[in-house]
């Protein structure tokens, strides 16, 4: 017969979850932050976090927590990874799952509440130091948005509703953090059929004007849901 053991140890863990929230705005792309105003690391900066409560899943918890304490409420968030490190968490054993999304930061505002005493968007190449393995936490969820726009089409919500390829290309390179070629980038994307030429130009700017674009919205939502390979 099999010897019978104990539970009580499998019971002392708890689980958290943690977002990690992209933004884009003014040309660059940014994460959101948290100023802890309690224990541990108070006064240090951390992803948007809390514990998860008894009666709630996973996914609940992940949309609660964003929205106490920074006030964005109906964002979509995808889970990305768990992190069980036993000593990631100096108040005991502690495994977390992470969420990612990404916004247009001008229609995204935040304000602190809870226990936040503010909140920011940070500059992904200009972090402070962070809370936890916060850091860790956000590498990943980096990887993964950047393994997302090799496959699924993005910039529907972060670009104006026109726009020239020279913003959309901007835009794929924040993401991936380096350089793309201007003429390869241009033929992928009209070939792909994502965008229409709207037949009009840039105005009020201090160079050649650009023609605009506009998303197709019906290859954009095929592309979505089928997916591509993008390598320029």
């Amino acid at each position: 017969m099999a010897k019978a053991y104990s539970l009580s140890p499998f019971f002392t863990s708890a689980v958290s979850v943690d977002n990690v929230i992209f933004g884009y705005e003014s040309r660059a792309l940014s994460v959101l932050l948290v100023e802890r105003g309690v224990e541990p690391f108070v006064g240090g900066w951390a992803l948007p976090g809390e514990m998860v409560l008894p009666d709630e899943d996973l996914d609940t918890a992940a949309a609660r927590v964003l929205r106490e304490l920074t006030g964005l409420d109906d964002v979509y968030l995808e889970q990305v990874a768990s992190f069980g490190a036993p000593l990631r968490h100096p108040a005991g054993r502690v495994v977390t799952v992470a969420y990612y999304s990404l916004l247009p930061e001008r229609t995204h505002p935040v304000a602190p509440s809870g226990w936040a005493r503010s909140v920011r968007y940070f500059d992904i190449t200009n972090l402070p130091k962070l809370a936890f393995d916060h850091l860790e936490i956000f590498q990943r969820c980096l990887a993964r948005l950047r393994e997302r726009v090799r496959s699924e089409p993005l910039g529907f919500e972060l670009l104006p509703k026109q726009f020239s390829l020279s913003e959309l290309q901007h835009l794929y390179e924040c993401i991936l953090g380096h350089d793309l070629d201007k003429r390869n980038f241009r033929k992928k994307m009209l070939s792909m059929g994502i965008v229409d030429d709207t037949g009009d130009y840039q105005e009020n700017v201090n160079h050649r004007p650009a023609k605009l674009y506009r998303f197709n919205v019906e290859e954009y939502s095929r592309l979505s849901r089928e997916g591509f390979s993008f390598a320029v």
